[in-house]
């Protein structure tokens, strides 16, 4: 199934935001994982797991694991950008908090 040609909205959550600090580079790698630019990262749109029909990926720029999923809805949801693995993996375990996540953001325009 082809995900990225049926992306209707895009959300971003406080959290991802806070994890980059920087809204101009928030801004440019939302719009490099959605045009799939790939020059600039090692693994990009790479499944991680389904989570009540929500899909899963990641991205990896440098140190940087950009977390996010697509849900029924079809709209892409930015969860996290956390530089540590180890944090990485524990966030994917937490099926709770990324549930959370994806009900509260609301799809920005």
């Amino acid at each position: 199934m082809t995900v990225r040609p049926a992306i209707k909205t895009v959300a971003v959550s406080k959290r991802f935001m806070r994890d980059l600090k920087d809204r101009e580079n928030a801004h440019s790698l939302i719009q490099n994982i959605l045009d799939c630019t790939q020059l600039e990262f090692h693994e990009l749109h790479k499944f991680e797991k389904r989570i009540n029909g929500t899909l899963i990926f990641r991205a990896k720029k440098g140190q940087t694991h950009i977390v996010y999923g697509v849900d029924k809805e079809m709209r892409i949801i930015f969860l996290r950008a956390l530089n540590n693995f180890t944090e990485y993996k524990k966030f994917l375990r937490n099926r709770k908090e990324i549930l959370r996540m994806i009900a509260q953001t609301p799809a920005v325009d």
